[in-house]
């Protein structure tokens, strides 16, 4: 217990020395080295204090920004624009269908409330990251000159993307709740780490070649990645 929070240790092989991270959905971990003793993690959540604080307080702000009302007549956000929610509660349906029709989603449900309300649009932002994430990463690579093996969405609680050693290339379906520029920039950094797997120098020359401005879309993600919820 640390004040103003609680937080959990987690051990790793891979780690090689203590860290805090800090979730978008509030969580603290302390990560430990596998060998490490426990008693490192209050001293570190101790000295990261400021900086835990301050990072929940900015995840919060953006929860409470987010634009999303998961309701009949709420908005969700896609890729910049917001998408207005037409619920119908059809009981005794088993299966959720969601449509887009224009600037709005047309979704009939087997019962009231937001939970099935929110499956139902998760399954839907996953079939359209992958229609929408595709076509891009295919042009970025051949732009690039390099392939990759494999595309994957899934939900990554720390991630937005991922590029692995064999070339499978992860991305997280709630970009989809970001500007499109942003989803833009992500396929970029992770077709740059096709050819260099680090984040070298010579990794970020190579993405401000590619994206000119990706700072900006850097501190994008970072003060609005919170809010990428539904």
């Amino acid at each position: 217990m640390a004040e103003g929070f609680d937080y959990r240790v987690r051990r790793s092989e891979r780690a090689r020395h203590a860290r805090v991270v800090v979730k978008p959905e509030g969580d603290v971990e302390v990560v430990l080295p596998r060998r490490m003793a426990l008693r490192h993690a209050a001293p570190l959540v101790a000295e990261k204090r400021r900086w835990i604080e301050r990072t929940l307080r900015r995840f919060e702000a953006a929860r409470e920004a987010a634009p999303v009302r998961l309701e009949h007549g709420g908005v969700v956000p896609y890729l910049g624009r917001e998408l207005t929610l037409r619920v119908r509660v059809e009981p005794g349906r088993s299966r959720a269908r969601v449509a887009r029709r224009g600037h709005a989603l047309e979704v009939a449900v087997g019962r009231a409330g937001p939970e099935p309300l929110r499956d139902a649009l998760e399954r839907w932002y996953r079939r359209e990251a992958r229609a929408v994430i595709e076509p891009r990463l295919d042009a970025a690579t051949r732009r690039a000159g390099r392939s990759y093996r494999t595309l994957s969405i899934r939900a990554q609680r720390t991630r937005w993307a991922s590029c692995s050693s064999s070339g499978t290339m992860s991305f997280n379906w709630r970009l989809l709740l970001a500007p499109i520029e942003i989803l833009d920039y992500v396929v970029e950094h992770e077709v740059a780490h096709l050819e260099v797997p680090d984040h070298s120098r010579r990794f970020w020359a190579l993405v401000g070649r590619r994206c000119p401005d990706f700072r900006d879309r850097e501190r994008w993600l970072r003060r609005h990645g919170a809010s990428l919820r539904l």
